[in-house]
């Protein structure tokens, strides 16, 4: 699997814990919002918003909460107003870095990232400085006992995908953005779980590490940034080895 899929899988793992499902749910909620507010609180008329949704049951976030959250970006409870802001950057070995937030105070978020990147020995960088090596992507993961290749390459390619991504640990299914909602229905036709689903910023080109102590820094990074309140989703554009990845989360 791609450096981005192998990074969801260790996320997935993470956020089991209730601290990590707290803050996951949090995030979760304020994309809602967001979505609420710039198209409407029906979710079969805002895309954004059904995404987002979808995002927060496989969170197992409360119905309530979910309600709640949608409430408060159409204006009919009281909330906060928070913006996207994207950030760029590099880490060690010159990795790319794609941080996207939602937050009601730039001023706050800039230089706090600016120093988690310096801290992970990277540098926070200018408005596209590495955003042109990214291009956005729907993902699908897909466990490995879930189906099997031939039929999964046959739907998902059927519903507009255009590649599944076979490894020991399961499928990647990959589609353009503009094809997401139609290989999600094909999937949830054919009753094919998966494990995770989101449209993500996808590298072009990958830079393979093979040093477990620099595998490790770079994933440290990342969960610095997966700390964040402020920061939604991470992008980077490493591919670690299964071995390597391995010796890294032994470290």
């Amino acid at each position: 699997m791609s450096g981005h899929s192998k990074w969801s899988t260790i996320k997935r793992a993470k956020a089991a814990t209730d601290d990590k499902r707290g803050r996951l749910w949090s995030k979760v909620a304020r994309r809602i919002m967001m979505a609420a507010k710039d198209g409407g609180g029906d979710p079969d008329m805002n895309l954004t918003l059904r995404y987002a949704i979808d995002d927060a049951k496989a969170a197992n976030m409360p119905k309530d909460n979910i309600a709640k959250a949608i409430k408060k970006g159409t204006g009919e409870l009281g909330g906060q107003d928070y913006v996207q802001v994207v950030y760029e950057g590099y880490g060690p070995a010159g990795v790319a870095f794609i941080v996207d937030c939602l937050t009601d105070n730039r001023n706050r978020t800039a230089p706090e990232l600016r120093k988690i990147f310096e801290r992970g020995n990277g540098q926070l960088g200018s408005t596209n400085c590495v955003a042109w090596m990214f291009e956005q992507k729907g993902s699908f993961l897909i466990a490995a006992d879930a189906t099997d290749e031939d039929t999964l390459m046959e739907i998902a390619l059927d519903a507009g995908a255009d590649d599944v991504i076979a490894d020991e640990n399961g499928f990647e299914v990959a589609c353009e953005a503009s094809a997401f909602s139609s290989v999600k229905q094909a999937l949830a036709d054919k009753e094919i779980p998966t494990l995770s689903g989101e449209i993500a910023m996808v590298p072009s080109n990958t830079i393979v590490v093979d040093d477990p102590a620099l595998a490790k820094k770079l994933l440290t990074l990342m969960d610095a940034f997966e700390d964040h309140d402020d920061v939604q989703k991470v992008f980077a554009n490493f591919d670690i080895p299964e071995d390597v990845l391995a010796a890294a989360q032994d470290a």
